[in-house]
């Protein structure tokens, strides 16, 4: 064999073989592949909105749910998705019905609320559970996706496409003038309702997988990368979901190759892509901004 092929063969064996010769790397792929196609636009509407950290109070909400979840029938998908999605959303309501009858903000409303169910999730876990318990729900293992928790992944991913594309026109126009779009008699409430609840599905979908922690992660990191090369919603939000497919996929590769963990390595992967687009970006990047300075 020559030296160039034999080098091919080299880079095809780090870069693709894991994934065709183990199943479990295939089913880890294509999970990361469904999450990266729905959370990464909801992150980008996210940005817009200014709600970066609503994601990461949602991931936190949605723990005492799971964690009831988990005292009932252990680690089924079913029961912890389907309370972890109870009670994000319960914490999403209530910080709505806050925001609307006081003068709080809803970041603040959000905030407190989260941090209560933090509390209270780990404080079930700890009494039913173990340490090892709580990682897993924190942290989770993308590479022990069962078909259960891939198929729920994907279909709350179909959904989440779906339904961005029938009210793409109001959530645009909400994020970027919400009066405007409520003196007009738009959906602004309903558009906002539903950016919500897509964000909890997303989440839950995705905790199942990568845990709470990573989920968010892999939803906000990739949107707030992209938004130092594009503006406009439509490629933002088509460039976050590659930047998220693109870290999935090496992320795993380092996991399989380096014995890392792989929800982190995956978000630390998009997190070297934000850095590196945080000096380089075509917009705001700091090299470009200095280079104009001068």
């Amino acid at each position: 064999m020559s030296e160039g092929a034999g080098a091919l063969q080299a880079l095809q064996d780090l870069l693709f073989s894991p994934f065709t010769e183990f199943g479990f790397m295939r089913r880890a792929l294509v999970a990361v592949v469904a999450l990266s196609m729905g959370a990464a636009p909801l992150g980008c509407l996210l940005v817009l909105r200014r709600m970066s950290l609503l994601g990461d109070a949602m991931a936190h909400a949605l723990l005492p749910g799971a964690a009831v979840g988990y005292m009932i029938a252990g680690l089924s998908v079913t029961a912890m998705g389907l309370g972890g999605f109870v009670a994000a959303l319960a914490v999403a309501l209530l910080a709505g019905a806050v925001t609307r009858h006081t003068h709080q903000r809803e970041d603040a409303s959000f905030a407190a609320f989260y941090l209560i169910a933090l509390a209270l999730g780990v404080l079930l876990i700890s009494m039913r559970g173990s340490s090892v318990d709580l990682i897993h729900v924190l942290f989770g293992s993308v590479l022990a996706v069962d078909d259960a928790a891939l198929l729920l992944v994907a279909s709350i991913a179909s959904v989440t496409l779906m339904l961005l594309a029938l009210l793409y026109r109001p959530l645009v126009v909400e994020s970027f003038d919400a009066g405007f779009l409520a003196s007009v008699g738009g959906p602004g409430a309903l558009s906002h309702g539903v950016l919500l609840v897509l964000t909890v599905a997303n989440l839950v979908g995705g905790f199942q997988a990568m845990g709470t922690l990573m989920a968010v992660g892999l939803m906000m990191v990739p949107a707030i990368a992209a938004r130092f090369w594009v503006r406009d919603l439509a490629p933002l939000a088509l460039l976050a979901a590659l930047i998220a497919m693109f870290s999935g996929w090496i992320g795993l590769l380092l996991s399989f190759h380096a014995d890392l963990p792989s929800g982190p390595a995956i978000v630390l992967v998009a997190g070297v892509i934000y850095v590196l687009s945080l000096l380089f970006g075509r917009h705001d990047g700091l090299l470009r901004r200095g280079a104009s300075c001068c």
